[in-house]
């Protein structure tokens, strides 16, 4: 009897494992009839985003050792694709403001519109001011740690309506999310909203109430909030608007504070970002908050920065995938990166373009499953900034001439955003040589996205293979293609 009632129940739990696996299992994804159309922008061309090819795939069979070659396995499906998109800091609602009206449409369809631009759908902005504001304000009275003079009257002015604006020209979900970069100066321990200093601990609960307040005040203007991060780069002491938290200050405010504080507000369902800082030290962040199980289930992902390299050294996308493969049901999120010292004669450098590149296919392939730029606009000075910390943005306005000046920048992104929808699935997606480098996304609509990057000098013929299927595809010197079949 005992017998029998074990192959009974090794029958029914083989029965729910094949259930499990065919819920799944991907449907194969098949070539037959389809077309690949190329999208191509490279340097010392007209190309930016443009059509340059339909091509069809062949039998191919065995590849050769002399054959370059980007091989896609749409059966081997990895993150979901929340999205890309940038930061609408006070500087860019002040640029924008001052445009022409038609301008300000242009600017709106070129980021916003799937059809007539790029398609971002994320958006970044910070609670009260940072280096990119015009002076620094915070949304309370000097002193008011009971927070009763609380008003974002001052967004409201640019800010707001810009943000309101790009959601409607979307018109899809759009992922906004808020960071803070400072709080104000009397709850810090160097009275003073520049140049670091800690948030006083006498203060824990006012500045997480600050939060819940910013959060409110912002869906009540009718601004849905997606989430937030902790702590704009929580270990940078800065010139402009900065507060240090180790990595045991931060677990401990997010855990005490912060953690319960929206829950209580009735605000829990807000996407909890840790870190939203470089790469260099996030798996000792990560590992130090969530190995306190009361903080990890406040945390929904994980943010990042690509500034490590201002020692001088190579990216670091590898601390990337560690996290990944440590943490695998936190969610990796690339919260801000920007060409640094701003200089108008290089508006058209084409390098500027391919850090985006390099860094956009890294991190989706070690995991990341949202990807946003710092400032979506600035102007012809790479400002405003209240600390003269003047940088790049993929699209800036020459505010005398009311013209708007579209950067490698804006291209190398747009190869990404414009094609690669919400919900796709990344597939795993690998070149033969190091010359190329690529990723892709299988979208909800069964169409596959593929991204291959040239930096090389030289031109390359790669065949692009599904299985025993090649199509044979030409990419142009310092190139990145969008391959949409």
């Amino acid at each position: 009897m005992k017998a029998a009632v074990t192959i009974v129940l090794m029958l029914i739990s083989g029965l729910v494992l094949s259930q499990q696996k065919s819920k799944t299992q991907v449907p194969a994804f098949s070539v037959k009839d389809k077309v690949v159309t190329v999208y191509t922008s490279a340097d010392s061309s007209q190309f930016r985003l443009t059509k340059t090819d339909n091509l069809t795939f062949k039998n191919f069979g065995q590849p050769l050792e002399t054959q370059v070659c980007v091989f896609v396995n749409p059966q081997k499906t990895y993150q979901s694709f929340l999205g890309i998109g940038a930061a609408i800091t006070d500087a860019s609602a002040e640029v924008f403001a001052q445009l022409p009206t038609a301008k300000q449409q242009e600017f709106l369809n070129a980021y916003f519109s799937k059809e007539k631009g790029i398609g971002y759908s994320i958006i970044r902005t910070s609670i009260h001011s940072s280096d990119f504001s015009s002076g620094s304000y915070t949304y309370v009275a000097e002193g008011d740690a009971a927070l009763k003079t609380f008003n974002i009257d001052h967004d409201k002015q640019f800010r707001i309506p810009l943000i309101k604006r790009a959601m409607q020209t979307a018109g899809e979900k759009v992922h906004l999310y808020a960071s803070p970069w400072s709080p104000p100066a009397f709850m810090k321990d160097n009275n003073n909203m520049l140049k670091g200093g800690k948030l006083l601990p006498a203060f824990y609960q006012s500045w997480a109430n600050y939060y819940v307040k910013f959060i409110t005040g912002y869906q009540q203007a009718g601004i849905p909030v997606w989430g937030l991060t902790v702590q704009n780069e929580p270990m940078a002491t800065q010139r402009w608007e900065s507060c240090i938290y180790t990595a045991e200050e931060e677990r401990d405010f997010l855990k005490n504070y912060l953690g319960p504080t929206l829950k209580k507000a009735g605000l829990g369902d807000k996407k909890i970002i840790v870190w939203d800082h470089n790469r260099d030290l996030i798996t000792q962040r990560v590992s130090t908050i969530l190995a306190d199980a009361e903080a990890a289930k406040y945390v929904w992902g994980i943010g990042f920065h690509w500034y490590e390299n201002w020692t001088g050294g190579d990216p670091m996308f590898a601390n990337v995938g560690e996290v990944n493969k440590m943490y695998p049901d936190k969610n990796l999120f690339f919260t801000e990166g920007c060409v640094e010292s701003f200089n108008a004669q290089k508006y058209q450098f084409w390098a500027n373009g391919e850090r985006y590149g390099r860094s956009l296919i890294n991190d989706f392939n070690n995991g990341t499953v949202g990807w946003t730029d710092w400032n979506i606009l600035l102007d012809e000075h790479g400002g405003p900034n209240h600390v003269g910390n003047f940088c790049f943005a993929p699209v800036h306005a020459d505010t005398k001439s009311g013209e708007i000046i579209y950067t490698p920048s804006y291209y190398f992104i747009g190869h990404f955003s414009k094609f690669i929808n919400q919900g796709a699935r990344r597939i795993s997606s690998v070149a033969s040589r190091s010359q190329l480098l690529t990723t892709s996304f299988l979208n909800t609509n069964g169409k596959v996205v593929t991204v291959v990057m040239n930096p090389t000098a030289q031109k390359i013929n790669y065949f692009l293979c599904i299985g025993t299927q090649a199509t044979e595809v030409s990419i142009l010197p310092h190139a990145i293609q969008t391959l949409l079949y």
